[in-house]
């Protein structure tokens, strides 16, 4: 017989929805998967959550309805894209967090906060510091390149946009220098739109990463940009997808399998310089 833990039942929140994937994959990864009640519709990782979890939400909207249903005690989101949800949900007086992490460092806060609210606080301290140590190790590593690349991150191909600042950061940690260092400081995808595409070519990049938000990479598309027939990327076909799922998610994924990727096709445009 399975029993129903309702709100206010517990220490901590029992009965959890995750409106983004970064935080189901946390709870995941510190052992209180159980607490999860809903997910975004977008989670992939870990798969098995889409098998366990009832999907109620997309990215900017939710199942009001659904999520209610659910009675969680407490209901995790991320950042401005999700503040009509939030309102619904905190006039119908759901207890709610928006997370608003972008940066690395803000990410492993993130973690070591979403650990103190569940109660472990131990494990989630771990959980940041076991992720930083793999950080530290790409970072020695690619300390040690003679050469560091000039990188171009896409995030959206029309409007081209770039710098997202958790991304920048891990592309200097991987072993590259962002194109666009500029656009990490700017939280808003619309204040990151590279407003002349031009501007791409004048700065050369040695290799450049898209993920399009969900929507399939084309280096064909790329390389038939007006006037990007010299950028070096093109020349040289170091146009490289990087799935969404471990980079354009604020959490552990970009800090694992999304940097590694990084790093991967970075030591790769390294070696084959001598």
């Amino acid at each position: 017989m399975t029993t129903t833990i309702r709100r206010g039942e517990t220490r901590y929140p029992a009965r959890i929805v995750c409106l983004t994937e970064e935080t189901t994959e946390a709870l995941y990864l510190l052992g209180e998967e159980d607490r999860i009640v809903g997910i975004s519709g977008f989670t992939v990782r870990p798969p098995r959550a889409r098998k366990e979890k009832p999907k109620v939400s997309a990215f900017t909207s939710a199942k009001i309805d659904r999520i209610l249903a659910l009675e969680p005690d407490l209901v995790l989101g991320f950042s401005d894209l999700q503040a009509d949800i939030a309102a619904q949900l905190i006039r119908h007086g759901v207890e709610l967090h928006v997370f608003n992490q972008r940066s690395v460092d803000e990410i492993l806060r993130m973690i070591r906060m979403l650990g103190g609210m569940v109660g472990c606080e131990a494990r989630a301290n771990a959980l940041a510091a076991e992720l930083e140590g793999g950080l530290d190790v790409l970072r020695a590593t690619a300390s040690a390149f003679p050469r560091r690349p000039r990188v171009y991150f896409e995030e959206w191909d029309e409007p081209q946009i770039s710098g997202i600042r958790w991304v920048s950061e891990l592309v200097g940690i991987a072993g590259g220098d962002d194109i666009f260092p500029e656009l990490a400081a700017c939280g808003l995808g619309k204040d990151r739109i590279v407003a002349d595409s031009l501007e791409v070519v004048r700065r050369a990049p040695d290799i450049m990463f898209g993920s399009w938000c969900g929507k399939k990479f084309s280096a064909r598309n790329v390389a038939a940009r007006t006037g990007w027939h010299d950028v070096p990327a093109v020349r040289d076909c170091a146009l490289h997808e990087v799935k969404s799922s471990i980079i354009l998610q604020p959490g552990p994924a970009a800090l694992t399998d999304g940097v590694r990727e990084l790093h991967r096709v970075i030591a790769a445009w390294v070696a084959s310089r001598g």
